[in-house]
């Protein structure tokens, strides 16, 4: 198996369990978008709250020669310890959203 398709059956499982989770405010919701190259990778929120229209990204991953780059992580626990408990090396994983100069004080890969 191609290491595109490792990547994609490992992140849209997590990623499709974070959408199915309900928000308490009933007017919320997740939104999955999964690019057909399956490359990029989208968990939006979406939804209205107190008149306000809520529409943002909750996480944005990148598949970057042959790494999964973590653009937006907006998840409690963080996305990248759920790649990781899921069998995806530190080294294949890059913290996207450290500044360059920071990464290399990670665990993670720089880039």
């Amino acid at each position: 198996m191609d290491k595109l398709n490792h990547f994609y059956n490992i992140i849209a499982p997590i990623l499709k369990e974070y959408a199915a989770l309900p928000y308490s405010c009933q007017n919320l919701k997740h939104k999955l978008v999964i690019s057909d190259d399956k490359k990029d990778y989208l968990l939006m929120t979406m939804g209205w709250e107190n008149d306000v229209k809520i529409h943002g990204c909750l996480v944005h991953l990148e598949i970057i020669n042959d790494k999964i780059w973590i653009h937006r992580d907006g998840l409690e626990d963080g996305i990248a310890n759920d790649l990781v408990r899921a069998g995806i090396p530190k080294n294949e994983i890059v913290l996207a959203f450290h500044p360059l100069e920071v990464r290399h004080f990670t665990e993670f890969a720089v880039s």
